[in-house]
């Protein structure tokens, strides 16, 4: 084996310039060597000890007229899911409220459709506007978009739409046959267009190999602008679907896709999705040390099972983790395509401090990584003064 290249002197700039040899050279280093890359990657943009936490709802289930080989929603396929109405404005809200109750940051909203209707999008667009009024930041799925369509939900207030690649382009048709990989690239184009930020990833463990999980995670770090979230899914087979009897992916596969999503996309949160609840907390521990830093929240996603809140919050009291804030999430992510450093309190310019190599750059404010180490720093010459012994003040044994 070679030796393994040295870290380069820019660290981890944002590039949509990505080769899938690059890529694949990245998914081949020792594994070990590829979570340290992949944690400095994240240290350069975001806090390591925050997660953010979404919950996703399906706002209508079942019946819909695409026949992705993984999805149980599918009409196509001999499942038992019942089609279901688009529900009320007021059941949604009620469910959203759960969920800040809950710790969410984010409301995500799914509906099994090709394509929204004209009749539905006024119930879609009172449902982004009271979700949005509570405080949560709003996502969609509602399949693909027209222009506008898309200009409707920015209007309304929508921050995300989710439309997933799914998989590697060369490999979409063997996954779903009755749409093309271009009408999801259509609905991304007019997404940004709007100026609404994505969320687009892909399901690993579909019989894809690992250079094909490479040309994924290339297409999306080459898109004009990363998406601002990436779902990471690990299929969960359902009976009555074509990839019911898929073979499990191997979980350090899995860990290194995290990894190299999160080196790709640096500044992107990179969420683990559907999977979760067949993970062990082992598992999921070297994915957030690979750089995952989003969750979905709650008991079901969509149609399939998740971790309880209350499983998830355990999850990160043992990890050291905490839920990132609404106002956390906006400061972490920047809407300046090619900022490659998030920095505080940085004296102007794009807050690089000239170290992104951009002209406007002046700060000269620390890291997130050196403002997170100043605090732990701290925490440790604290002495514990509360019931959990960590100094941090609350009032829990």
């Amino acid at each position: 084996m070679s030796a393994v290249s040295p870290l380069p002197d820019r660290r981890f700039p944002i590039r949509h310039d990505w080769t899938r040899a690059e890529v694949e050279a990245v998914f081949d280093l020792p594994f070990t060597e590829l979570l340290h890359r992949a944690g400095c990657a994240h240290r350069e943009h975001f806090d390591p000890t925050e997660v953010q936490v979404s919950t996703l709802l399906s706002v209508k289930t079942g019946g819909c007229p695409e026949d992705c080989a993984y999805c149980p929603q599918s009409a196509h396929h001999g499942t038992s899911l019942a089609a279901s109405k688009l529900m009320d404005v007021d059941a949604v809200v009620e469910q959203a409220r759960q969920a800040k109750a809950d710790g969410a940051s984010r409301f995500c909203m799914g509906a099994a459709w090709r394509s929204p209707k004209p009749r539905d999008m006024p119930k879609v667009v009172a449902m982004v506007r009271a979700v949005k009024a509570l405080g949560l930041e709003t996502c969609v799925t509602l399949g693909m978009l027209d222009a506008g369509q898309a200009r409707e939900l920015k209007d309304a207030g929508l921050d995300y739409y989710n439309h997933n690649l799914d998989t590697d382009p060369e490999y979409y048709g063997q996954i779903i046959h009755t749409r093309t990989v271009q009408d999801r690239f259509d609905t991304l184009t007019h997404v940004r267009d709007a100026g609404m930020k994505t969320c687009c990833g892909g399901i690993v463990g579909m019989g894809e190999t690992r250079r094909q999980r490479a040309s994924l995670l290339v297409t999306l770090a080459n898109l004009p602008r990363h998406p601002e979230s990436v779902p990471i899914n690990q299929l969960v087979p359902v009976a009555g679907t074509p990839l019911a009897n898929a073979p499990a992916l191997d979980p350090f596969e899995f860990v290194r896709t995290v990894a190299v999503a999160r080196i790709l996309m640096p500044a992107s949160m990179v969420r683990l999705s559907a999977g979760r609840a067949a993970m062990s907390d082992e598992m999921q521990a070297l994915c957030f040390a690979a750089g995952a830093n989003s969750i979905f929240h709650g008991e079901k996603l969509l149609t399939t099972g998740n971790p309880d809140p209350g499983y998830d919050s355990a999850l990160f009291q043992r990890l050291g983790l905490r839920p990132m804030s609404v106002e956390n999430v906006k400061s972490s992510l920047s809407d300046i395509p090619g900022l490659t450093i998030v920095r505080e309190n940085s004296g102007g310019g794009c807050g690089g401090g000239g170290s992104c190599g951009c002209s406007e750059g002046g700060g000269t404010g620390p890291t997130l990584a050196e403002t997170t180490r100043k605090r732990e720093l701290a925490q440790l010459s604290r002495e514990p003064e509360d019931g959990c012994g960590c100094g941090c003040g609350c009032e829990h044994g």
